[in-house]
């Protein structure tokens, strides 16, 4: 590992360390005034729906503050993530390490001098608002301690996907391009988020169902992506006429075929936004790459990217010239 990674690897890594590091110093200061078993779960009014061993709730403290911040290290080191996108990866796992550091030290605190089981526990909604506070104010230091340390360099920095290949068309001739995208585990994933919207809904009501069904219905709309290129531009749409993602034509400087690595460049899968560009990515592997005339890009990962980024290319030369 170089110097420069060695250093956006602790720099990564730090706040998710200190986490835990103030929760375990919490918990060995208050551990004689906890109850065995811990109430670790409240409901929308602060009240108590689930208890938790004590031990189990530092082992499980430990290891998923660890793997958080395992995982923002390889994408820190490994991940294409460059300049601002950099630090803004940075400044988000600050912000996400205080956010959960907080709560769980929250936690320890409501139980203090509560009776076995946690039944006389409250967790009142101020700690939200206080974590969601520390979130902030972590995330702006770690913004700031971002400067420090030079993050990657974009080798695709000024270039333009312009050199793409282009499709003959004949003078008024029309063309079209469509292709369904997808992987395996969209439909199985909007299906289990409709699973538990139900599931809430039966359990707690559809009031606090409604957000979680909402977006449920989304991901089954776009369970099946469909991706377009024809005289209106670059649209992927779902299995309803509306919502849909649309980059018209006169938007559009120049496309191109390249490989995404979904996890690398932007982090997961689904609608993402990241500094300099945006996409639709459902999986790794070939997409369409959009040079829009504001310098960002728009990618879709899509099979048979070249055919419909070369049409695009077509149509927008089209434009320019009146035909």
């Amino acid at each position: 590992m170089t110097r420069k990674n060695l250093g956006r690897a602790t720099l990564a890594a730090l706040p998710f360390v200190l986490a835990l590091l103030v929760d375990l110093i919490v918990f060995v200061a208050l551990k004689d005034r906890l109850p065995n078993r811990l109430a670790s779960h409240f409901n929308a009014a602060g009240e108590v729906d689930g208890q938790v061993d004590r031990a189990v709730f530092v082992l499980s403290v430990a290891p998923m503050l660890l793997l958080l911040g395992a995982m923002w290290v390889l994408m820190a080191v490994n991940g294409k993530f460059y300049g601002r996108a950099h630090r803004l990866l940075i400044a988000g796992g600050w912000g996400f390490a205080a956010f959960l550091g907080y709560l769980m030290a929250a936690v320890l605190f409501v139980n203090v001098d509560a009776t076995e089981g946690g039944s006389a526990a409250r967790f009142p909604a101020w700690h939200l608002a206080v974590a969601l506070g520390s979130a902030v104010l972590a995330g702006a230091l770690g913004l700031l301690t971002a400067r420090l340390i030079p993050g990657p360099e974009d080798p695709d920095a000024g270039k333009t996907p312009g050199e793409g290949g282009r499709i003959a068309l004949a003078d008024g001739e029309v063309a079209g391009w469509a292709r369904t995208t997808g992987a395996w585990w969209l439909p199985l994933s909007s299906l289990l988020l409709l699973a538990s919207a139900g599931g809430l809904a039966y359990a707690v009501g559809w009031y606090s169902a409604t957000p979680l069904f909402l977006f449920a219905l989304l991901a089954v709309t776009f369970s099946r992506p469909h991706v377009t290129v024809d005289r209106r531009g670059l649209t992927v749409s779902g299995l309803l006429p509306w919502p849909r993602v649309q980059v018209p034509l006169e938007r559009i400087e120049a496309a191109d075929s390249r490989e995404v690595n979904a996890v690398a460049e932007f982090g997961g899968w689904g609608y993402r936004i990241r500094p300099g560009r945006s996409g639709f990515i459902v999986r790794s592997g070939e997409a369409i790459v959009a040079r829009r005339t504001n310098g960002r890009d728009f990618i879709v990962t899509v099979e048979d990217s070249a055919t419909g980024a070369a049409l695009l290319n077509t149509l927008v030369d089209r434009r320019r010239v009146g035909r």
